[in-house]
């Protein structure tokens, strides 16, 4: 299998298998892309079935993340219970990092990683599921040059998340399920190969992308994204900063505790 031209990233919580094995199923194996899925699992649970199931839907080739595995084409990676997914260069990440959100896996970190390794070349993609995750993650794909998907809310079993992206997030695309992989392949077909020189990608965003990777960052690091409040942070005690770029308004601890304004009330609660 070759190296991807595109990485599609997409995050789904309550509902989001049904979903998924529905999408998948329009995708090819000669998908010219990676695709990276955060479902929301619990801690405790195991993914492979989940692996399993997908994999009896799809011509894609199916399997549980594994940290430092090489980026295929016509591959699906599902992001492990209480792991991170995230991408280096070609290479994926699998970290137990600080939760975001509240979530580990959460959509917003991988979509980061995956806009600044693959900046023009991702397509982010928020599905049925509650709360905000992946909100944040497709402003990321945005300011790196890449597209941003959402599934209809009036077609998703859960419509929280699509709601919240499409509240604060510029989308290029709101469709049913029933459309979307025609849209992927639509999409991954437009440009197969990198250009020679990168798209801008913000300092902010490959900052946060690795303290993401080292799973912990520093005050100095978080200070140069953001400007301390008042306030501590629900996950850890330890001072918050609100994040001065994007426009999703988030918050960060610098252990890597991360909040959009939605999800640092319900915590705070």
């Amino acid at each position: 299998m070759a190296a991807p031209s595109y990485l599609i990233v997409i995050g789904t919580s309550a509902g989001g298998m049904p979903a998924l094995t529905r999408l998948v199923a329009q995708l090819p194996a000669t998908l010219p892309a990676a695709v990276l899925v955060v479902q929301h699992l619990a801690p405790d649970s195991t993914g492979q079935p989940l692996v399993h199931r997908l994999s009896m839907h799809t011509s894609l080739h199916c399997q549980l993340a594994v940290d430092q595995t090489p980026l295929q084409a016509g591959t699906l990676y599902l992001a492990p219970p209480d792991r991170h997914l995230l991408t280096h260069e070609d290479r994926i990440l699998v970290t137990k990092g600080p939760h975001e959100n509240n979530y580990r896996p959460a959509a917003d970190a991988l979509f980061r990683s995956a806009a600044v390794a693959f900046d023009s070349h991702v397509i982010g993609v928020v599905l049925t599921g509650m709360l905000h995750d992946g909100t944040a993650g497709l402003d990321f794909v945005k300011r790196c040059g890449g597209t941003a998907v959402v599934q209809d809310p009036a077609d998703a079993e859960f419509a929280s998340m699509p709601e919240s992206a499409l509240r604060h997030v510029a989308v290029d695309y709101v469709v049913p399920i029933s459309q979307m992989g025609a849209l992927l392949m639509d999409l991954v077909g437009q440009q197969v190969s990198k250009p020679e020189h990168r798209p801008h990608i913000p300092h902010d965003l490959q900052l946060e992308a690795a303290i993401a990777e080292r799973v912990m960052g520093t005050v100095d690091e978080v200070s140069e994204i953001g400007h301390q409040l008042p306030l501590t942070c629900p996950g850890c005690g330890g001072n918050l900063w609100k994040v001065n770029e994007g426009s999703v308004l988030r918050f960060r601890c610098h252990t890597g505790h991360a909040y959009t304004a939605e999800s640092l009330l319900e915590s705070s609660q």
